[in-house]
């Protein structure tokens, strides 16, 4: 079986495949929410293989295995427009939770949101597209996007016990649609089970096989999944996965590529509210730095407890001992925390006049109980949910939030910094030397928690990256960063920071031993780095400015007899100028995707501002003007055909890509 994840790698590292994103995806997407190296990177392996291996299928299924915090639903938003141009127009969002479902329909349907993810206006060829919310698929307006939101187990239900108006089997018969599988995983029921007997395969009737049975019923149908954890390790998934894992970018990845925060573990031998008061300050302090550097930014933090009964009561208890709070008890933690982060905190204060007085007036009125909010009912309304999944909002002003397991999946938080696991109990259900279930689910909260939250300072930039690697004394850095509060507890700790590892949010020894050797550089590499973060807005204009030379053999050879007198006439060489751009868009597009440094993710790394390839080939700041100097025999230079053509603009981009790596 084909390893299709393998293939198309191969295919890009070939320059088969073009990174340039459909333009119908660019404009109908909101143009507030850039398309990331990354997602432009998804969105080109499903282009490359719809467009190559479409016609030998007669229907297909693919995992997008994306990172917690990369953007799954911008890259399905994506793929929905390029769909739409390919003559689909039915789909169905189905997942596990109704949470996710009400958190998907605001970011799909809810235009005034601000994670809406499609332009104000969707159109193509001028042509205005409504997304429609539809119940079933009877009756559908064919020039509108339309779909179905459903749990799985909702659709399972609709499916097998049919009802007047309601989604049925009937409904795919002669429609193709395009199912669209959040939080994939869970629909693996029946295949991380392995082989079943005969019986057992009569008697399930699971949520998989319903899904199943929808994707099989037409040929066109497409099923594409998405997850950040899909156990690809379980043999059974992975050999389901092999010919159908179409992007892998796991967290690993996302973290090294510095779209998310780091992750501080800070343990405290102490009770639960004195721990929850350090969180407060942290927030504090992390709000005035933002606001220092003119961001109004709203640092959140999230009380984990272990049941919903002890969330319930430390509500209470945060909320009476806040309201209550004395100022010695700011100053108890002032000098018996020798904490580096503590000690800069209330230097911070001393050095900014804030008096504790003061402090303590700020905390009450930014925790108090109207700004707090629990999240561990089934019952949680709509709206609930909505403010949950909206902290970033300027309106909002929850700072605080009390869960137990409910905001383990589909939590899209930005502005979560720190997390204070409330209870101290040793997780019990794993085996010796392996992760237990409880620490690993932690670990992926924290995953969720380490979303970047976005700002700039100046233009130079990157928005959505971290900044402050290279400078940690930077007081923003403190804004890159998520502290995970927990109880004094060195075997808990080593655990987790083993799942950390494992998935990939924290660097392993390896990894730290050749981050230090990075740190080794000579003076004149950090020169380099240096000049290269001083051009990430334009190609340097010394490179601009530069006419390129190429030089073509005149295929002129001779033959004499020995000893024969006759000098043999050399051919003259022609020079002849021409702008890149007269060698047509095409040609230098074609040069461009024979050469892996102009892989649009590596580009941005470098201009982080570029829009497309189509800026990068027109643009005066950057190909646009830029003069080759071609050397050598009139007819071929005078008129050069286009491997010529093709041929010199290889040289001039390699000779560019050379000067910018140098």
């Amino acid at each position: 079986m084909p390893n299709l994840n393998s293939e198309i790698s191969k295919a890009i590292e070939s320059g088969f495949v073009s990174f340039e994103t459909n333009k119908n995806i660019v404009q109908n997407l909101n143009p507030k929410l850039a398309i990331r190296p990354y997602q432009a990177e998804a969105f080109a392996r499903f282009n490359y293989y719809f467009s190559a291996f479409f016609n030998d299928k007669k229907s297909f299924q693919l995992l997008f295995h994306m990172a917690t915090g990369s953007g799954k639903t911008l890259v399905m938003a994506g793929l929905i427009l390029d769909l739409y141009e390919r003559g689909y127009r039915n789909f169905i969002f189905f997942v596990h939770s109704n949470n996710i479902i009400e958190k998907t329909k605001d970011n799909f349907l809810n235009s005034s949101s601000s994670k809406y993810l499609f332009n104000n206006i969707v159109s193509f060829a001028d042509k205005k597209v409504q997304i429609a919310e539809v119940e079933n698929l009877e009756a559908v307006n064919l020039e509108d996007i339309n779909i179905v939101f459903t749990t799985v187990q909702g659709l399972h239900l609709k499916l097998n016990t049919p009802r007047e108006n309601a989604l049925n089997y009937e409904d795919f018969a002669d429609r193709k649609v395009v199912l669209l599988s959040d939080e994939a995983h869970h629909i693996n029921a029946d295949t991380k089970k392995g082989k079943l007997s005969k019986d057992e395969q009569e008697e399930i009737f699971s949520w998989e096989s319903t899904v199943n049975k929808i994707f099989k019923s037409n040929s066109e149908n497409l099923l594409l999944e998405f997850t950040a954890t899909a156990d690809l390790e379980n043999e059974n998934l992975k050999e389901k996965y092999l010919d159908k894992l179409i992007f892998d970018y796991p967290l690993k990845q996302f973290r090294i590529d510095q779209y998310s925060k780091e992750v501080q573990l800070l343990q405290a031998d102490l009770e639960p509210f004195e721990r929850a008061l350090q969180a407060v300050l942290l927030s504090v302090y992390r709000r005035k730095i933002f606001e220092d550097f003119k961001k109004n930014i709203k640092p959140v933090i999230l009380f984990k407890s272990k049941t919903i009964a002890d969330s319930i009561n430390f509500f209470e208890e945060f909320a009476y001992k806040i309201e209550n709070l004395k100022s010695v008890e700011i100053e108890q933690i002032r000098n018996k925390n020798s904490e580096k982060i503590f000690v800069k905190i209330f230097d911070y204060f001393k050095e900014k006049n804030i008096s504790l007085e003061n402090l303590l007036l700020e905390i009450k009125e930014d925790f108090c109980i109207e700004k707090c909010i629990s999240v561990n009912s089934k019952n949680d309304s709509d709206e609930k949910q909505l403010l949950i999944n909206n902290l970033e909002d300027v309106k909002n002003e929850y700072r605080v939030v009390f869960a137990v397991d409910k905001l383990n999946e589909g939590w899209d938080v930005l502005n979560l910094f720190d997390i204070v696991r409330l209870y101290n109990t040793k997780d019990s259900d794993h085996k010796a030397g392996k992760i237990g279930k409880t620490t690993m689910s932690e670990a992926q909260l924290i995953g969720r928690g380490a979303r970047y939250c976005p700002f700039q300072i100046d233009e130079t930039q990157a928005l959505f990256q971290r900044k402050y690697d290279d400078n940690l004394q930077h007081p923003l850095r403190i804004c890159e960063e998520l502290y995970y509060h927990s109880t004094h507890n060195p075997k808990y700790i080593s655990e987790l920071n083993k799942a950390l590892e494992d998935i990939g949010l924290k660097p392993t020894k390896e990894e730290n031993l050749r981050q230090n050797d990075k740190k080794t550089d000579t003076t004149l590499e950090k020169n380099k780095k240096a000049n290269y973060k001083l051009s990430i807005s334009e190609l340097p204009i010394e490179l601009r400015e530069k006419i390129y030379t190429v030089k073509f053999s005149t295929g002129y050879s001779t033959s004499s007899r020995i000893f024969e007198d006759s000098i043999p006439i050399p051919m003259e060489n022609t020079v002849v100028i021409y702008n890149l751009l007269d060698f047509g868009e095409a040609i230098i597009r074609k040069a461009i995707n024979k050469l892996i440094f102009y892989r649009f993710d590596n580009l941005q790394k470098f201009f982080p501002k570029l829009l497309s390839m189509k800026n990068l080939i027109t643009d005066e700041k950057f190909l646009k003007d830029i003069k080759v100097k071609l050397n050598g025999p009139s007819d071929v230079v005078n008129n050069p055909t286009k491997d010529i053509q093709l041929k010199a603009t290889i040289s001039v981009l390699q000779e560019i890509s050379e000067n910018l790596i140098s």
